[in-house]
């Protein structure tokens, strides 16, 4: 069973989202909140595995919402739900440590699927939203090129999943690219991770486009 928190301050939309996550039984709704603060207080009282975290919300927005259950040692997933074309701050959000982010007029069986797919560990970054974001709201700055050395010491198999990851592929569409099964893909991942100081993949794909080690014009589509 994947246990949920939702933190939201509309509450028709978490009753609707909570309706459509429980109706497959694998999902369970263990709490909700109505603003970040209490929010940070529930997933630390519960442990959930993954949080459906809005941006914009009295008291304290998302994006604080999610630095400090980062602070705090959590473990549970982030996924920012988001309208997009008004939240600017979803970029800092992904940077705080959230695993991706969906757009809340997603159809419901995403909702699921988005939930199932980050509990699982995978991130969810849609490359065209992606690019949207990162043209957008990550500035280039005199420090790319410190950034970009990070990247050094990774082998050149990690710096493929890096930009793998970046196209928005999950684990098993990089296993079937490269040849290799899912768990040499997660052990690669987790590798590149440690050697970057990140907690997330999502954060590793904002470092590489931030850093330029990725270009936003070179995703697909």
């Amino acid at each position: 069973m994947i246990r949920v928190v939702l933190i939201d301050d509309h509450v028709l939309l978490r009753g609707g989202i909570r309706a459509i996550l429980e109706s497959d039984g694998d999902i369970e709704v263990v709490a909700e909140a109505e603003d970040g603060a209490a929010g940070v207080e529930l997933v630390l009282r519960h442990h959930p595995d993954v949080v459906l975290m809005d941006v914009r919300m009295p008291r304290l927005d998302g994006i604080e919402a999610t630095r400090r259950l980062i602070a705090a040692g959590s473990r549970a997933r982030v996924l920012v739900v988001t309208t997009f074309d008004h939240d600017e701050y979803v970029v800092q959000a992904l940077k705080a440590g959230a695993a991706g982010f969906l757009l809340k007029d997603s159809p419901p069986d995403r909702l699921a699927a988005a939930v199932r797919a980050v509990a699982d560990g995978d991130s969810l970054l849609a490359p065209t939203i992606t690019r949207r974001l990162i043209e957008t709201h990550l500035e280039r700055t005199g420090t790319q090129e410190v950034l970009r050395a990070r990247f050094d010491d990774l082998t050149d198999r990690e710096r493929d999943i890096v930009r793998a990851l970046a196209r928005g592929l999950a684990n098993a569409e990089i296993a079937r690219e490269m040849h290799v099964s899912e768990a040499t893909v997660k052990t690669h991942v987790t590798r590149l991770l440690t050697k970057l100081g990140l907690r997330s993949r999502v954060q590793a794909v904002v470092l590489a486009y931030e850093s330029g080690f990725v270009a936003p014009g070179g995703l697909a589509p």
